[in-house]
């Protein structure tokens, strides 16, 4: 943690330097612990009086538990995400219009969630590549849940696939299988300013209220495969999270 702090610092000087903009701050945050979290949301809510815009980006394809007991990937990409959401939720409502952008994938069509092993890593051949589809699978029924649940509070929600954006998302692949995995990036996979596009999108275009908790690619709004439309399961998911995290 102490390296991406520093490579946190390092990242708003530059930013600060590039765009002379002396407001850009860093702020360190570990999303595989809920303690960080925690810590993370108090310090904020007690620095910053003004909460327009989160985006809920981070993503991570690893095997590993958390020191919360939960499998990496699922506590990275869905569980830190929603419990730093919920810390901040009452700060985002008072600041209203206010968006919550939740960073997903198309590797959700491959998901699977069951609410009551939530936080079990799937077992398996494939059991990493699984966790990150079911995670991103948990962040396209989030954003679902969570337009449903503010309606009417101004304040919106939306998933974004990003594009398959080459940044070092697959650093942890299994060894046997980055020689597939690298051509294949070179082709498909976006460089991260074009990635970022379709997520800037989603925090900054007009008019996007009336289409909050939909799922976006760079071609707009998209239906999700269909169990990223099933209403009972984004319930069940929050309502397992919110067990998760003890809220």
């Amino acid at each position: 943690a102490t390296r991406s702090a520093r490579r946190g610092e390092a990242a708003a000087s530059r930013i600060r330097r590039e765009t002379g903009n002396n407001e850009v701050l860093f702020m360190h945050l570990d999303l595989a612990s809920l303690r960080s979290v925690r810590a993370f949301a108090s310090t904020f809510l007690r620095q910053e009086p003004h909460l327009h815009l989160l985006i809920n980006n981070a993503g991570v394809s690893a095997r590993g538990t958390t020191e919360d007991g939960f499998s990496l990937p699922f506590q990275v990409n869905h569980l830190g995400h929603f419990l730093l959401t919920q810390l901040l939720l009452e700060r985002l409502r008072s600041c209203a219009p206010s968006r919550v952008v939740i960073v997903a994938s198309s590797a959700h069509c491959a998901g699977r969630l069951h609410p009551e092993s939530l936080g079990r890593p799937p077992l398996g051949l494939f059991s990493t590549f699984q966790d990150y589809c079911d995670s991103k699978l948990a962040n396209v029924l989030h954003a679902r849940e969570l337009a449903t649940r503010e309606q009417g509070t101004q304040v919106t929600c939306y998933a974004v696939h990003p594009g398959f954006v080459n940044t070092s998302l697959f650093r942890h692949a299994p060894l046997w299988l980055k020689p597939l995995l690298l051509p294949l990036a070179w082709l498909l996979f976006l460089d991260a300013s074009e990635g970022a596009q379709v997520v800037l999108d989603c925090a900054t275009q007009e008019d996007l209220e009336p289409l909050s908790g939909r799922y976006f690619t760079d071609c707009g709004p998209q239906v999700p495969w269909p169990a990223g439309r099933d209403d009972r399961l984004a319930q069940a998911l929050w309502e397992g999270s919110e067990r998760l995290v003890g809220l």
